[in-house]
């Protein structure tokens, strides 16, 4: 019997202290010193609690003995027999109640950040130990985390996981709820055209974000200021309170753009007047492009120079090689367009102009001396002066030579003298001559009677298939068709010639266009026949052309006259003698011919005369 009370006794007591053991109870104090307080829980011991798990705030100064309080059961008995209690855990287990309450309400509750761990905080939630992201404690970064240490705050609870005792807290989502309540209230109150104060949240490439009150507005970065600013971080910083106005405002989606320069009064107005067209000014070198160079007359207003107006000889050439960013230069104004905001600006204008010097001493006519820089495929370029050549055209290289042959007698850095043919100052050309330096063999011919129909003496120079090349006194060169060689077709043969030979012909056309002569041996041969016949004409029908001549030398020489007639003359005489022993040769075969034909005639005649017999 006693046997069985001592069983149910025992299982009684493991009861009791399993339902004691990892539970909250409550307790009466019955002793506090300095380390620690005395709590009885209704067990057969007491158990001790560490003072400074009730914090050193007022809880700890202020318990006394009969004090009821809720403490947690760790152990029912340890190895000296006591009650192993805790007043944080109790705390925590009262807090996490209440926590998972106010989490599943999505209510805030309030907490104290403690301490900094890797990644982020702790925070204090009455007991419950919470872990909050770096990223959740504001809306933008902060640099500095002091002032909101050890100060009460509200929180959301993100994520509750009370297995593995883990709580996430977020104190930029309060923000950004009180923010959105603020942004809808400020936006409520905002319009075009106001003026309102500002601070700078973030610089970017393309402008800075200013915070107004709750409400965040783009400033561009050109509408900072009137001048050109190449990046926000020129004239704005980071925290830095700014006075902006609101130059638009979409209330769909809540975008609001600044502006600074709005502020101020707009330098272009009057900026025609400013800068009147063909002054000169002074400025600033701001900006530099393949196209050219911006340069700034005034703050907030800029002129291009393109790259054409930078300099009178230099060109093809990068503006970055002839002037440099934050340099001062002189400009000439060469437009303004107020209404596009334009100014178009000359360097060049105010320097001197080499094209205009160079005419002021070196008129059409007049000899220069210079440096062959370049030879290309349509002539040289011959160095006038530091800074302008001047094109010797293939065309004016030579009188008798094409322009092909005449320039490989030409090489990169000859000295050569020429002739100033024209300057156009417009499209800043210079035409030189070299063969104009000598007379024109051509126009000398002319004017020496040299003309249609005229009887010359030339000189071959070279033999073709389709006739022969000439030469005429100096510089003057012809050609005689293997058409016109003779009158008889069988003395129509190039290769009757060689160079260097002298001929007689005469001018059948003048080709100022190509500089060349037609000429003809066959028409003087028929001039010189004509001309004989008409003053030696002979009733013979078989009279010849040498027999004409023959008779008038005879006739001239019983005269006793010493003029030669134009026939006497060496070339012609000697073509005349030829066509005369041509001639005697053709009137013998016409002899024999005769007799044999009438030989014949009498054979046939005697044969016939047989045959009757």
């Amino acid at each position: 019997m006693a046997t069985e009370n001592f069983a149910d006794l025992f299982e009684e007591s493991l009861a009791v202290q399993a339902g004691f053991q990892g539970s909250v109870v409550s307790g009466t104090v019955i002793h506090v010193d300095d380390d620690a307080v005395t709590i009885d829980v209704g067990l057969k011991s007491e158990g001790r609690v560490p003072l400074k798990e009730f914090g050193a705030g007022d809880e700890a100064g202020s318990l006394s003995n009969g004090d009821k309080i809720d403490v947690f059961v760790e152990r029912y008995e340890d190895k000296d027999g006591l009650v192993r209690l805790s007043r944080e855990k109790a705390r925590r287990e009262e807090a996490w109640t209440a926590l998972e309450k106010m989490f599943k309400a999505e209510e805030r509750v309030n907490g104290t950040i403690f301490g900094r761990v890797k990644g982020g905080f702790i925070v204090d939630l009455d007991g419950a130990v919470a872990f909050l992201p770096g990223s959740q404690v504001d809306i933008r970064p902060v640099r500095d985390i002091g002032p909101l240490m050890g100060n009460p705050q509200p929180f959301q609870i993100l994520k509750m996981d009370r297995a593995r005792n883990n709580i996430v807290v977020s104190r930029r989502a309060i923000l950004e709820e009180t923010r959105a309540e603020a942004r809808s209230e400020l936006i409520g109150q905002l319009s075009e055209g106001d003026v309102v104060d500002g601070v700078v949240k973030n610089i970017t490439d393309y402008g800075a974000f200013v915070d107004l009150g709750g409400v965040d507005g783009l400033l561009h970065v050109t509408d900072i200021a009137w001048k050109r600013i190449n990046h926000p971080s020129e004239s704005l910083q980071v925290g830095e309170t700014i006075k902006v106005k609101i130059i638009r405002f979409n209330s769909e989606n809540q975008r609001i753009s600044l502006g600074m320069k709005q502020l101020q009064d707009d330098p272009w107005k009057g900026v025609d007047a400013r800068f009147p067209i063909k002054s000169r000014v002074k400025g600033r070198v701001t900006n530099i492009t393949d196209y050219g160079a911006f340069v700034e007359l005034e703050s907030g207003v800029e002129g291009l120079v393109h790259v054409s107006e930078m300099s009178w000889t230099k060109k093809n050439v990068h503006p970055g090689k002839i002037v440099s960013t934050s340099q001062e230069v002189e400009v000439m104004v060469l437009d303004v367009d107020a209404d596009k905001r334009r100014i178009s600006l000359g360097l060049k204008q105010c320097g001197d102009n080499p094209w205009d010097s160079f005419l002021g001493t070196h008129t059409a006519g007049s000899e220069i001396e210079g440096e062959i820089k370049n030879i290309t495929e349509f002539g040289l370029f011959v160095g006038l002066t530091e800074e302008i050549d001047g094109m010797v055209h293939l065309s004016d290289l030579s009188w008798d030579k094409s322009g092909e042959e005449a320039i490989k007698d030409y090489k990169k850095g000859d000295m050569i003298k020429a002739k100033v043919l024209d300057v156009d100052v417009v499209k800043e050309r210079i035409s030189l001559g070299v063969k104009q330096l000598t007379k024109d063999p051509f126009e000398g011919a002319a004017s020496s009677g040299m003309k249609k129909g005229t009887v010359v003496t030339c000189t071959v120079t070279a033999i073709t298939d389709g006739g022969i090349e000439v030469s005429v006194g100096e510089g003057l060169h012809g050609f005689i068709r293997k058409t016109e060689l003779s009158r008889d077709r069988s003395e129509q043969r190039p290769d009757r010639y060689a160079a260097g030979e002298k001929v007689d012909a005469k001018i059948t056309n003048v080709d100022e266009k190509s500089r060349k002569l037609t000429l003809s041996i066959k028409a003087l041969e028929a001039q010189e026949e004509k001309k004989a016949m008409a003053e030696y004409g002979s009733n013979s029908a078989g009279a010849s052309l040498g027999d004409i001549l023959g008779a008038a030398l005879e006739e001239k020489k019983a005269a006793g006259s010493t003029d030669e007639p134009a026939a006497d003359k060496p070339a012609v005489k000697k073509k005349a003698a030829t066509k005369k022993v041509a001639t005697k040769k053709t009137a013998a075969k016409k002899t024999a011919a005769k007799k044999t034909a009438t030989k014949k005639t009498a054979a046939k005649k005697k044969a016939a005369t047989k045959d009757k017999e």
